[in-house]
C-alpha cells in the first residue's frame, strides 16, 4: 500500500483547493493512505473529509521553536512516506519533504527546489482555464503518478454532519429569523485591509440588495472586527439595517460553516469565505482585491453560481499592465476607484438568476 503525504500550509482557500489533490489520489489509488499536512487554524474545513486518512497539523510552535520543528521532522520521517506532493513549496515544506525520505517527491520549479524534488513543474498560465489557475496548478502535481485524471473537473468539498446543519437552523430560529425570506451571508472584511472592499462601498452593495429584495442579511466577522460592523451599520440605509441580523454570530469556524451551508448566497470580499461557500455549494458573488489574480482564484468559473468582479473588469489594460507588487502597494487607493455602481447590474442579475430564479 502506498502512503502519500500532501503538504498545503497557508490559508483556508489554499487548503480547500488542495483537497482535490487528496480526492484524486483516493480515486486513482483507492488502497493508498493519504495524509494531509496543514496549518492548525485551517483544520475546520478539512474535518470529516472522507478522502483524507490522516490530518497532520503543522502547529504554530514549530515556527517559533527549532527543537520542536526538528522533532516534528523526525515524526514525518518515521511515517515512511512513499510519495510527497508539496503544494506549498516554501522553506518549511521543503525541509519536511527532504526529511520524509520519500522515494518520489513532487513540487514546483523554483531556484531552491531542484535540490530536493524528483519532479518539478512550472506554474501554468492557461488563459482559458475553467477550473481556475489555483486548481489547475495543483493538478499538474499529479501527472508523475497518474497519466490521466478520471474526474478532471472535481471541485473542493466541505463535509458537514447533519447535527451541524441542524444546529445552524436552530441558531436562526433562536434569533427569530423570518423563514420565508432568503438569507444572505455578507463578508464584510478580508484577511487584511488590502483585501477588504471599503465599508462605504460595501454599504451601497447591501443597499442595492435590500432595495431590490426582501431578504435577511447575516454578517461574517470575528470579534476583533466588531467596530467595523458598527461602522458598516452606520453607513447602511434604514431598510438595510432592519434586514441585518448583526447578533447572529458563530464562535467557531465549524459552526460558521454550518450556518453558511444553509444560506442562499454569499456576497462580499474574495477570500476564505468565498472558497468555503463554493465548497458548500452556496452561490457566491465575490469582490476581488485589485492586487489578487482573478484568473487564479475565480475557480470553477463555468458554474454561474460562482461569480466575481475585479477592478480590471472595468480598467482592463491599465490594471493588468500594472505589476503585481505595485497593485499590492497601492491597493487601498485602487479600491477607491472600484465603485459599486460599476457592478450593480451584474450583482442583481446574479441574485435574480441564482437565488430567486423560481419566483
Amino acid at each position: 500500500m502506498k502512503k502519500i503525504l500532501v503538504i498545503q500550509q497557508k490559508m483556508i482557500g489554499d487548503v480547500l483547493a488542495s483537497t482535490v489533490v487528496c480526492e484524486h489520489l483516493k480515486i486513482h489509488f483507492s488502497e493508498a493512505e493519504v495524509h494531509f499536512l496543514i496549518n492548525e487554524h485551517t483544520r475546520a474545513v478539512v474535518d470529516g473529509n472522507p478522502f483524507i486518512d490522516k490530518i497532520v497539523l503543522f502547529e504554530n510552535r514549530f515556527k517559533k521553536e527549532k527543537l520542536q520543528f526538528y522533532r516534528f521532522l523526525k515524526e514525518v520521517k518515521s511515517e515512511r512516506y512513499d510519495i510527497v506532493i508539496d503544494v506549498y513549496c516554501k522553506l518549511e515544506s521543503n525541509l519536511i519533504s527532504y526529511f520524509s525520505r520519500a522515494a518520489i517527491k513532487i513540487s514546483y520549479k523554483k531556484w531552491y527546489s531542484k535540490f530536493i524534488y524528483d519532479h518539478l513543474f512550472s506554474y501554468s498560465q492557461n488563459p482559458d482555464t475553467k477550473l481556475g489557475l489555483a486548481i489547475e496548478n495543483r493538478l499538474l502535481l499529479l501527472s508523475p503518478i497518474t497519466a490521466k485524471l478520471k474526474k478532471p473537473e472535481l471541485a473542493p468539498k466541505i463535509f458537514l454532519a447533519n447535527e451541524e446543519i441542524k444546529a445552524a437552523e436552530k441558531l436562526l430560529e433562536r434569533h427569530k429569523t423570518d423563514s420565508s425570506k432568503k438569507v444572505f451571508m455578507i463578508g464584510i472584511q478580508g484577511s487584511s485591509p488590502i483585501k477588504s472592499y471599503p465599508l462605504e462601498y460595501l454599504a451601497k452593495v447591501i443597499d442595492y440588495l435590500t432595495e431590490a429584495y426582501e431578504i435577511t442579511l447575516l454578517l461574517n466577522y470575528i470579534p476583533s472586527q466588531k467596530s467595523s460592523v458598527l461602522e458598516l451599520l452606520n453607513l447602511c440605509s434604514t431598510k438595510s439595517k432592519k434586514a441585518i441580523k448583526e447578533n447572529v454570530f458563530c464562535p467557531s469556524l465549524r459552526e460558521f460553516l454550518g450556518l453558511l451551508s444553509i444560506c442562499d448566497a454569499y456576497i462580499g470580499n474574495e477570500g476564505g469565505a468565498t472558497n468555503m461557500s463554493k465548497a458548500l455549494d452556496t452561490p457566491n458573488f465575490s469582490i476581488f482585491s485589485p492586487w489578487i489574480n482573478k484568473k487564479a482564484w475565480l475557480t470553477y468559473n463555468q458554474n454561474t453560481a460562482n461569480r466575481a468582479v475585479h477592478l480590471a473588469d472595468y480598467f482592463e489594460n491599465e490594471i493588468n499592465l500594472m505589476p503585481k507588487k505595485e497593485r499590492r502597494k497601492n491597493s487601498l487607493q485602487l479600491y477607491q476607484r472600484f465603485k459599486p455602481e460599476y457592478f450593480k447590474e451584474e450583482l442583481l442579475s446574479f441574485v435574480k438568476s441564482e437565488v430567486f430564479s423560481n419566483q
